[in-house]
């Protein structure tokens, strides 16, 4: 497995070793030991897996603490873009994102740290799975609107897909966050 630091270190891209023949293919996408290792030391709480149809944006979501969830993605089924946004107050990349595509193809996974929200665009009919470091909780789900203009993410897309509730989120600069950076490590 390969560990790939991004432009704001604590999110991480992973790339699995996968073993192929004429058969198929097999891969470790989780192994706590590995991810600690590469500092990922989180239990995970939940598994989630999602379905989106082509053009479907979902996001930009987080929970607020003490609920906030770490998310381990993988794409599954078909290619999305996926897209984590740090709501950390104080961080020196606070309002910046870091963009990757997932895929079945690729087979890559995205590592988003609590603190952070997270959007993905279906870029064709497209399942996900991932693991979280926390369970739902309905009452700190919180979101801000996906085409903010403080945070910019340069969606390959003029009109997605929303949800209701997508379309109401409020910009960043009304959004109720309580995520602080720590520059101590976990």
């Amino acid at each position: 497995m390969k560990f790939i630091k991004t432009h704001i270190p604590d999110v991480i891209i992973i790339e699995p070793s996968v073993f192929e023949d004429e058969r198929g293919f097999f891969m470790e996408f989780y192994r706590k030991d590995v991810f600690s290792e590469n500092g990922i030391a989180y239990e995970f709480k939940q598994d989630n897996h999602s379905y989106s149809k082509k053009g479907v944006l979902r996001g930009i979501h987080y929970q607020l603490e003490p609920h906030s969830q770490g998310k381990l993605v993988r794409c599954i089924r078909g290619r999305v873009l996926d897209v984590a946004v740090d709501l950390r107050i104080g961080s020196p990349w606070f309002k910046k994102y870091v963009a990757v595509e997932l895929s079945a193809e690729n087979k890559k996974m995205i590592w988003i740290p609590p603190g952070f929200g997270h959007a993905f665009l279906a870029l064709e009919d497209s399942e996900i799975i991932y693991k979280v470091t926390q369970i739902y909780n309905p009452s700190a789900e919180r979101g801000i609107r996906w085409n903010d203009p403080e945070i910019s993410i340069d969606w390959p897309i003029e009109n997605p897909i929303l949800s209701q509730k997508d379309k109401n989120f409020p910009f960043l600069k009304d959004a109720e966050i309580n995520f602080f950076y720590s520059s101590e490590p976990k």
